[in-house]
């Protein structure tokens, strides 16, 4: 005999998650669907249809949309050559997308469009609170409409969905205009005439952005910009008549709709937006300084953002088309939802402890009752599981923990047609024996006194 011992068999090593994505269950994973329920509920008031397009697009969908020198397009896009050569990049962003497909879908034909979507976008983002380089936003689009009414629409929709979130006082929107092309146009020259004569003082990345993007330089936080940026001439000075009249009428349109300038919203006339398809009004939902969703979200102060974008689709080759949307990460709602929602069933059904094989002396049959009562349960959208693990009492205290309102538990068989239960409420002032029977034609239940019911569960 050899005393040689066998080797163990190796250990096959896990792969980890990459870094920069998220695995959600639980209480997590229900914050995350209730954000997007309460979007699905909003946004169907007011008339805005879904709209579904691809995860990836050709890499020209987003340079031309996003602009080729933005950090985005140089830094953050997941861009790859598939096996046909072609250059295609994971959408780090849905407008785009959106817009490709109106062009090349020829959606233009159906007027104006009221769209909505929510999925997972991709950007190669240092991973922080809030922030992932896989995350998801819901997404609300209005496209082929000029008039203003548009903007004031969205932002109530907007204004909506946060108060159906529960977040309300500690949030305000911050409200700018960026003019018409002609306003925008005289303000970039302002800019950079301004910012020229202060170049020496400006940070290397603010330096880079002069010829390309000074408008970016308004909202950079290196403390060698800021003063220069404080300094620098506001769009007003440069609104056409036009553009002043817009804007006002948008005002107006909020304060018409409960929103109302220096209560809700305020002007900061230092939101921009870089790239020159961004017409009129651009905004953004943050919270307040101080504030328990500012501490919630750290960093990562925006809630929700958007604007007007009239060039877009003529800028991916499209015909001229007025457009106006807004976005919002929903891992970060989700951190402001402020309490944990459980997926739990109303209904918990359980075998009783006594349950002998005098009362079902088949394996079975028991098995069966089990699958017709769900059934009938279910189908008269009566959310149900069961659980017939461990003892009774641990059974109680573990659906009154998941959140579940009621047990039934299955005593004995009465006849072809019934079933003797006992029900255990789970939570005060619950009736679940109307609950039950207001809902179900065919599960009904009747006293059948001490305490138990018979359940009338024939199919």
């Amino acid at each position: 005999m050899s005393d040689t011992k066998p080797e163990r068999p190796k250990k096959i090593p896990t792969p980890r998650a990459i870094r920069g994505t998220q695995d959600m269950f639980g209480a997590e994973a229900a914050r995350f669907e209730h954000v997007i329920d309460s979007f699905n509920r909003v946004r169907k008031l007011y008339g805005f249809k879904r709209v579904e397009v691809p995860v990836f697009e050709a890499t020209a969908v987003f340079a031309r949309s996003l602009g080729e020198t933005t950090d985005v397009v140089s830094k953050e896009m997941y861009t790859f050559e598939d096996r046909g050569g072609d250059s295609l990049t994971l959408r780090p962003e849905f407008t785009a997308g959106i817009a490709r497909a109106y062009i090349t879908n020829g959606w233009q034909q159906h007027g104006v469009l009221k769209l909505a979507t929510h999925g997972p976008l991709f950007r190669y983002e240092r991973p922080q609170k809030g922030r992932f380089r896989q995350f998801h936003q819901l997404d609300a689009e209005v496209i082929g409409a000029a008039e203003p009414a548009a903007d004031v629409e969205l932002l109530v929709l907007a204004d909506h969905l946060l108060k159906e979130l529960g977040i309300k006082d500690g949030v305000t929107l911050r409200l700018n205009t960026l003019g018409d092309a002609e306003s925008r146009a005289a303000w970039r020259a302002g800019l950079i005439e301004h910012f020229t004569k202060h170049r020496d003082a400006l940070s290397e990345d603010s330096q880079a952005r002069l010829e390309r993007n000074p408008m970016r330089i308004l909202d950079s936080k290196d403390p060698r910009d800021i003063p220069v940026a404080q300094a620098a001439p506001d769009i007003d000075a440069y609104l056409t008549d036009e553009a002043g009249a817009f804007f006002e009428k948008v005002s107006a349109g909020l304060a018409a709709a409960g929103l109302k300038e220096g209560e809700h919203w305020q002007r900061d006339a230092r939101l921009v937006r870089g790239l020159d398809y961004y017409r009129h009004t651009a905004f953004e939902f943050v919270p307040d300084a101080g504030s328990a969703w500012a501490e919630r979200l750290g960093a990562q102060s925006t809630i929700l953002g958007g604007g007007r974008y009239d060039g877009l689709i003529e800028n991916l080759g499209g015909p001229a088309t007025p457009a106006v949307g807004w976005a919002a990460g929903i891992e970060r709602l989700a951190m402001l939802v402020d309490e944990p929602l459980e997926d739990a069933p109303e209904f918990v059904l359980s075998i009783d402890d006594n349950v002998t094989k005098q009362n079902y002396p088949d394996a079975q049959h028991l098995d069966l009752e089990f699958s017709r009562i769900m059934k009938l349960l279910r189908n008269a959208e009566i959310s149900v599981h069961s659980d017939n693990s461990g003892k009774r009492d641990r059974r109680i205290e573990r659906a009154r923990r998941n959140g579940s309102k009621a047990m039934i538990f299955i005593l004995r068989r009465v006849d072809q047609r019934e079933v003797l239960v006992q029900i255990v409420p789970l939570v005060p002032d619950y009736d679940a024996v109307a609950a039950i029977n207001s809902k179900s034609r065919n599960a009904v239940l009747a006293n059948a006194g001490t305490g138990t019911h018979r359940l009338n569960c024939k199919i």
